[in-house]
């Protein structure tokens, strides 16, 4: 029996004469992804893609792993397996006595939903829901149909080319298809947030950088290892990442010598800031990401957000900015970045953490306190140690 995929689009439906752009983005990054998993076609009608096997002389098709993978790609919010039949009542019939009852094992109810995208075929959507709903009936004994709801949906959609059967849909990753709102560099520490904010705006199309900041020896080789695979495990989601390393060191160990200790972490802020910039610019980036979340620290009140904005000009994106840690927590656990996230290696932002922090600073006196220090010479002298590491994604 012939099975496919069914994706069904989400946003990209609203985009109007936009519409065939992000379909066609959509289409490419599925076509480079599906090669991991052997060898499909891709065809695309009426806000669905169809992904269909293909024979593999180079081995069986990896079914089960390139529907995982479907779920994890920006643009679809819905994924079914299905099978296909001839555009008859008779075909349907015989596929859904082949491909129904395994889905209903153990299940107590269910109904069928039609569709009759090809209005050329002779019977309507309630017909064929009253003719497939009394086959499953017949078929299987234990199960009752539940209009409201159901264990399984059992669905027919008639489309162009074939009938398609199947029986239950897995939500997808939703959003819009990768890199259709440019590219973002994203500040990747070592904890919860910043994996979570990647993700986030990956899920609003825009195509994904991080730059991570290092201050060895006061950091480990496996503080940064634990980084690479924080961004591997985003680029599940998000596609391959470049992903660029700047030492703070120097500019941390001036800080210290020459800064009232207070003002440590606003000023490495914007030191990470400006360096961020410098590394977007030189790659074609055209935001800033972080996960920033009002009020979680000191450095992330409205005014001291304001400090460390006033040192670029590039927009910033903090999509966690209204969140509570429970509610990143969540999304962490959900994109599987939470238990490397919390291993116990610290970031730089840990090293020389001042006991009073300033909560409510004022951007002259941050600039003061600049001033004490040599900051272009030392935001030079950080792009010199600039490395970059290209993450290809385990899909």
């Amino acid at each position: 029996m012939k099975e496919i995929f069914l994706c069904k689009y989400g946003e990209i439906v609203l985009k109007g004469a936009n519409q065939s752009y992000f379909e066609s983005t959509l289409v490419k990054e599925l076509k480079f992804r599906l090669r991991f998993f052997g060898r499909f076609t891709i065809s695309h009608a009426q806000s669905t893609i169809y992904i269909e096997p293909l024979e593999n002389p180079n081995g069986e098709n990896d079914i089960e792993g390139a529907f995982s993978m479907l779920t994890r790609v920006f643009g679809i919010v819905a994924i079914e397996r299905a099978a296909c039949a001839e555009k008859n009542m008779e075909d349907i019939s015989r596929v859904v006595r082949e491909y129904i009852p395994q889905f209903l094992e153990g299940k107590k109810t269910f109904k069928v939903e039609s569709k009759r995208a090809d209005k050329r075929f002779p019977l309507k959507s309630p017909e064929i829901s009253a003719q497939v709903g009394g086959l499953v009936l017949s078929l299987c004994h234990s199960v009752k149909v539940d209009v409201h709801n159901p264990d399984v949906t059992v669905k027919v959609e008639v489309r162009e080319k074939y009938a398609y059967v199947s029986a239950g849909t897995v939500k997808g990753a939703g959003g819009l298809p990768i890199s259709t709102n440019g590219n973002g560099l994203l500040l990747l520490s070592g904890g919860i947030d910043s994996p979570v904010a990647g993700y986030m705006m990956a899920k609003r199309g825009v195509k994904i950088q991080s730059l991570h900041f290092e201050s060895f020896p006061y950091t480990s080789e496996r503080a940064k290892q634990k980084v690479m695979e924080l961004a591997s495990l985003v680029s599940r989601y998000s596609g391959n990442m470049k992903v660029h390393v700047v030492s703070l060191t120097h500019i941390q160990e001036e800080l210290v010598k020459n800064c009232d200790e207070e003002y440590f972490t606003l000023l490495l802020r914007r030191f990470m800031m400006t360096i961020a910039q410098r590394v977007a610019e030189k790659f074609d980036c055209l935001a800033l990401i972080t996960g920033e979340s009002l009020g979680q620290v000191a450095s992330q009140t409205i005014q001291a957000i304001n400090v460390t904005n006033a040192a670029v000009t590039l927009p910033v994106f903090r999509p966690c900015i209204g969140m509570d840690k429970e509610e990143i927590v969540q999304i962490a656990r959900k994109i599987e970045t939470f238990e490397t996230s919390i291993q116990p290696y610290e970031d730089c932002c840990t090293v020389f953490t001042p006991k009073h922090p300033r909560t409510k600073p004022v951007l002259e006196k941050v600039i003061e306190q600049e001033k004490k220090v040599d900051f272009d010479a030392l935001v030079e002298e950080a792009l010199t140690t600039l490395t970059t590491e290209y993450v290809q994604a385990d899909f």
